[in-house]
């Protein structure tokens, strides 16, 4: 019978090599943080069925460049820790969840005189 031997070949890793200069340039890492920065100042505010039923039925006109004074300044309430305030308008009061960046109720200023607010750990003021 023939005698077979066997010989093993040591397995190199096998290099590939890049020409640097053709890879594409990726942006610079961010931070965790900086992203959920960039994340949350895109938010807009939210209105939700309950409150605008109630702009509706009282009709509370509140203008575009009302809503984004308003969705700015709870943005601003929410990084100063505000979970839920009361914002105060020339023609409405609206009570808004910072932390859900949505709308809860609205009412108009006359109907918002002789109420007790509760539950608001801030005030937005907005003349």
């Amino acid at each position: 019978m023939d005698k077979l031997t066997i010989q093993r070949v040591p397995l190199q890793p096998t290099t590939v090599r890049q020409n640097l200069s053709t890879k594409p340039a990726l942006p610079p890492k961010q931070s965790f943080l900086q992203q959920l920065h960039i994340a949350t100042d895109k938010q807009e505010l939210k209105v939700s069925k309950h409150a605008s039923e109630r702009l509706a039925e009282r009709n509370i006109q509140i203008t575009d460049k009302e809503w984004q004074r308003v969705s700015d300044k709870v943005f601003e309430a929410r990084k100063k820790g505000v979970k839920d305030s009361l914002v105060l308008m020339e023609q409405a009061a609206l009570i808004v969840s910072a932390k859900n960046a949505t709308v809860i109720t609205a009412m108009d200023r006359m109907e918002a005189k002789d109420q007790l607010f509760t539950n608001i750990d801030g005030t937005i003021l907005l003349n």
